[in-house]
């Protein structure tokens, strides 16, 4: 059974925060999709990983595409990944069930917190999570570096 870690965005946007961690998911070796609400966040998203420093770049693809079931990494707003990942990472408030997430080795949920709206939604998601028996972890950069700042079951 997976865990899902919630990750609470207030110093560092979306657009750094997912590469790094997409980056730690690769190494260790799992298939990753990210999954959004909208195909045009989502191609938002894939401008800015193909864009990003030529060291670190993500082998990805946008779901859709002849090869999805081949891409380490898959971008949709599709609730099946046709790329059978290891990991989940929810942006921008795509629903992630606790089903789904116990099938998985990782979910992670990544919100912006200085979107009211936003943090409303992943308080949601966290009680709907644990409350079905998922191991979760909050963690929050407001003091500057990462750090976790709630456990709630075991994984």
């Amino acid at each position: 059974m997976g865990e899902v870690y919630f990750y609470h965005l207030t110093r560092t946007p979306l657009e750094a925060t997912l590469p790094m961690l997409l980056g730690k998911a690769r190494a260790a070796g799992w298939r990753v999709a990210v999954r959004g609400t909208t195909p045009e966040r989502m191609d938002w998203l894939d401008d800015k990983l193909w864009l990003g420093p030529e060291e670190g770049f993500l082998p990805h693809g946008r779901a859709g595409g002849p090869y999805d079931a081949d891409q380490p990494v898959l971008l949709t707003t599709e609730t099946e990944a046709a790329n059978s990942p290891d990991c989940l990472m929810a942006v921008d408030g795509a629903e992630v069930v606790p089903d789904e997430a116990q099938g998985l080795t990782r979910v992670c949920i990544l919100f912006d917190g200085n979107d009211p709206t936003a943090v409303e939604a992943a308080r949601g998601q966290w009680r709907a999570l644990t409350e079905a028996g998922c191991a979760a972890q909050y963690w929050s950069q407001e003091g500057g570096s990462w750090a976790k700042k709630a456990e709630s079951g075991s994984g």
